[in-house]
């Protein structure tokens, strides 16, 4: 069994190797995303029962909800291979025709931001995907012919965050498309105690149902604020985490009941104060905040839209009576005690 990544890791060392410790390796324990697991776990019993690769996949959500995860979930199950890759990495059809001739038989090919892939590798990716099978051209002008190479049986499982830049063609190939949703609160409290005892760490029932209720529903940030409040545990008590110790770790990081962060709290005071409530433009909030649009439109605004404290019209984003009123009771808390804004 191979792992081999293709691209640079943009990670901080230490803590990558610890969110990948927090992983779950097999498919009984993935929490959450029932019907997910479901469908899949069908498709891959009855793959390893014909001694098949499995069909195509291809994984579709927000960031931090386990699409890596169950990439890898998949090669455990089958007991086969894996080559990991960014979309934006691969920019020659070389850098393709490399990977894919190195696949071994029913190895599986993740391809994180699939939808960034260039569209020449694309092309490349098509006979492969369907029929196994690298086309490569030899020579130019009148003197160029087509080599075609059989490729061994493989599974491409592709992540995606923006299905709607994924082209039809690509798309078509899959046999399968997963959609993950955001979790529920119970799902994730289960998540951190269950990361808890990975890291040693002790932590009381109600501090791992907070630190859900403040996890914008993704097991990637219930990890990330887990590890922040064990950090305070450690530091400044006995190394327990109580419903005391969440609290305060939580209100030092900023972290208000919603689970929104000073940037999220930032975008709704300007829509409201610079702007009047809205609508502005996504260019115009933008420059306001210092933000890239695409950070603004990916990150902060899915979770806001979820909660329904901004709507997005024609004419720019509005901040809902929602979002005024959650905006209004953060203030006060934010003059009692911490500074949430």
């Amino acid at each position: 069994m191979t792992e081999q990544f293709l691209a640079p890791v943009l990670v901080d060392g230490g803590e990558d190797e610890l969110e990948r410790s927090l992983r779950p390796r097999r498919l009984d324990e993935f929490v959450g995303q029932e019907r997910v697991k479901e469908q899949l776990r069908v498709a891959l019993e009855a793959a390893r029962a014909r001694g098949e690769a499995l069909d195509h996949v291809l994984l579709v959500g927000p960031p931090g909800l386990g699409k890596t995860s169950l990439a890898y979930i998949v090669r455990e199950e089958l007991g086969v291979g894996i080559r990991t890759i960014a979309g934006p990495a691969l920019e020659r059809k070389g850098d393709i025709a490399a990977i894919l001739t190195a696949l071994e038989p029913r190895d599986v090919l993740f391809v994180d931001e699939i939808h960034r892939l260039n569209r020449a590798v694309e092309e490349v990716l098509y006979p492969a995907l369907e029929d196994f099978r690298l086309d490569i051209v030899v020579g130019q002008g009148p003197a160029a012919r087509t080599l075609t190479l059989d490729l061994p049986p493989f599974t491409l499982v592709g992540a995606t965050t923006r299905t709607g830049l994924l082209t039809t063609p690509l798309r078509d190939r899959f046999g399968m498309t997963f959609r993950l949703g955001y979790y529920e609160h119970a799902e994730l409290a289960r998540i951190v105690r269950r990361s808890a005892r990975i890291l040693a760490v002790e932590i009381d029932d109600e501090a791992a149902e907070e630190i859900a209720r403040r996890s914008r529903g993704t097991p990637r940030i219930a990890n990330r604020i887990l590890r922040r409040v064990r950090d305070v545990a450690e530091v400044r008590h006995a190394g327990a985490i109580t419903p005391e110790v969440a609290a305060e770790a939580l209100d030092l990081h900023e972290v208000d009941g919603q689970g929104l962060e000073r940037t999220d709290r930032e975008l709704l005071a300007a829509i409201t104060e610079k702007f009047g409530g809205g609508p502005v433009g996504l260019s115009t909030l933008a420059v306001a905040l210092g933000e890239e649009p695409d950070t603004i439109e990916d990150v902060y605004e899915p979770y806001l839209l979820q909660l329904g404290f901004i709507q997005r019209t024609p004419r720019g984003r509005v901040v809902t009576p929602l979002g005024r009123e959650h905006l209004a009771l953060a203030r006060p808390s934010a003059h009692a005690g911490g500074s949430l804004f």
